[in-house]
């Protein structure tokens, strides 16, 4: 393991737990009610059949409620995820995050071809181009962190991961904090990417 990029991952963490978040406070069972217009993409119980879109169970639901205002303030952009969020009041988002948040996440199969180098990149990163370890933020088991509101990403699809991180890298996505991601995932290579992604999907 590459304990030195570990480490310089940890290291970002205090500053981002110190950035404002939501402090969701949802009725999980209001949220059940509200996820009408969810389930087509998200499923009934989070777990979306499309590997392009992202399994919302068992996420940290103040993770959920960022995201959500973010797509509503034009600060993450989709066009299919802004006029969804766009009627969406505060308790709306409270209450849609403690519902997924309660459900059971489906895991997923890494590619056993990827397995070798995306479980390096996972626990380890890349020490010379720079690439801090996943885990130092995420965990070892990737259950994110909720006090820094780093979100879940076990079993997480492969597709959906691999798209956000290409994303970050572009910086076609920007909501991060302090741009942590953008740092990180502008220095992974293409196959790095597959591999963590294929990796993630596997993990529990």
């Amino acid at each position: 393991m590459n304990k030195p990029f570990v480490f310089a991952a940890l290291l970002s963490v205090s500053a981002a737990m110190a950035a404002p978040g939501a402090l969701a406070a949802g009725d999980a069972s209001a949220g059940k009610e509200k996820s009408s217009t969810c389930v087509a993409c998200h499923g009934a119980d989070g777990n979306s059949a499309n590997p392009e879109w992202p399994k919302l169970a068992g996420q940290h639901p103040d993770y959920l409620v960022k995201q959500l205002k973010e797509f509503k303030a034009g600060e993450r952009e989709n066009q299919t995820m802004a006029p969804m969020a766009a009627p969406l009041s505060e308790q709306d988002m409270q209450d849609l995050a403690a519902y997924y948040a309660a459900q059971q996440i489906q895991y997923g199969e890494a590619d056993p071809d990827l397995v070798e180098l995306g479980e390096q990149i996972y626990r380890g990163g890349n020490k010379a181009s720079g690439v801090s370890a996943c885990m130092a933020c995420h965990g070892p088991a990737g259950k994110g962190n909720p006090a820094a509101n780093f979100p879940a990403l076990a079993g997480q699809h492969a597709t959906y991961t691999g798209i956000q991180l290409k994303a970050f890298r572009s910086s076609a996505r920007a909501n991060d904090y302090g741009s942590m991601m953008r740092n990180v995932a502008a220095r992974m290579t293409d196959a790095e990417i597959k591999a963590v992604a294929s990796y993630i999907q596997g993990l529990r």
